[in-house]
């Protein structure tokens, strides 16, 4: 979906976390290699004087990392400098997409989604909490960092990266299953998940479905390794000419099942606000909504899509669909958007946490 003219880009802003050794930088360098096209900045944390992560990035980032060595970025950096760091990547001159906090093996994830979340930088937006877990180490690294079930449950995506090193792969999957709350859970090796589940990627030629004819031909080799990288999710689309009731909409996004992790796209609420349309922005339990004016002459409609792992999509569908509002109700009243505006930024009851 294009972005509309005259309307404020917004660059989504992932917190990749994950503790020493689980595949974080891995996981980047794939995601460099899989972009579709797509430009993606990086701020990486390196915690010790050589900034190995930054120097394994840095080829194929080039001007668009930001370095932070010898220092844990949630105790070494406040708000106000993330937000240079960030306004610098986020400059139209740099023509990004999506940019990347690549968080030291010793960080604090909630820190940093705080900070991310209490940035006043108009061009960006929170684009949610990525966990790594090493699934080979995952009964080891429990016992000595009791504090990764706290990440995980607030992790947005997990990724059980090392599946390949792993003797009991289905246990150590369930057992995360457990510990998530609300959160996808991907399995992975060598870090490679489709970068679908972070960003919109802009194919850099025709694509066939998920893929693009250069993931189909130039990089035939990953192949013996990571299998199909788009079967480990599932996706659902919504167009609909008719508006939706924004109460039915609230009660589906409130009740949202676990593995849901991004929905995206425009909601047309019909009488509620004829002038506008609102962009939903979801990633785990993180929501926002953004009204955005109608162009003249412009067809109002729906548009969401809903990507998740393990989601059942005809259930999700039929969900959806019962949000569309009724031909015949009566006059829409003011307390029917309230819902939908306590998600709306700089509205009374803006909430600062994921919903």
């Amino acid at each position: 979906m294009s972005q509309p003219s005259g309307t404020p880009r917004q660059i989504p802003v992932v917190v990749l976390a994950g503790f020493l050794g689980s595949g974080k930088t891995t996981l980047l360098n794939h995601l460099l290699h899989r972009s579709g096209g797509s430009r993606i900045g990086a701020v990486v944390n390196d915690f010790g004087a050589i900034e190995i992560d930054a120097m394994a990035v840095a080829g194929a980032l080039g001007d668009s990392t930001v370095s932070l060595g010898n220092g844990c970025l949630c105790c070494a950096v406040d708000v106000s400098e993330l937000d240079g760091y960030l306004a610098k990547l986020a400059h139209p001159d740099t023509g990004l997409d999506v940019i990347v906090i690549e968080a030291s093996g010793l960080a604090e994830p909630q820190e940093l989604v705080r900070m991310v979340l209490a940035s006043e930088l108009p061009g960006i937006v929170y684009g949610g909490l990525v966990e790594v877990v090493d699934a080979a180490e995952f009964d080891d690294t429990r016992a000595r960092h009791p504090e990764i079930d706290r990440h995980l449950a607030l992790a947005d995506l997990v990724v059980v990266n090392k599946l390949d090193r792993a003797t009991e792969t289905e246990r150590v999957l369930d057992l995360v299953r457990r510990l998530v709350d609300h959160a996808a859970v991907v399995p992975a090796t060598y870090g490679r998940i489709d970068p679908e589940f972070l960003f919109d990627c802009r194919p850099g030629e025709e694509r066939i479905g998920q893929l693009t004819f250069d993931d189909l031909h130039d990089h035939v080799d990953d192949d013996d390794h990571a299998g199909h990288l788009h079967s480990g999710y599932d996706t659902l689309s919504l167009t609909c000419d008719v508006p939706l009731d924004p109460r039915r909409l609230m009660r589906f996004l409130d009740g949202r099942p676990e593995g849901l992790y991004r929905i995206k796209g425009y909601v047309d609420f019909g009488p509620y606000d004829v002038r506008n349309r609102y962009a939903v922005h979801a990633v785990g339990r993180f929501l926002r909504f953004y009204p955005e004016a109608w162009a003249p002459g412009e067809a109002r409609l729906t548009q969401l899509v809903l990507i998740g792992s393990g989601i059942d999509v005809p259930a999700l569908g039929r969900e959806l669909e019962s949000c569309k509002a009724d031909t015949d109700a009566p006059h829409t009243d003011e307390a029917g958007m309230w819902g939908v505006l306590r998600y709306v930024p700089g509205t009374e009851g803006d909430p600062e946490e994921p919903a």
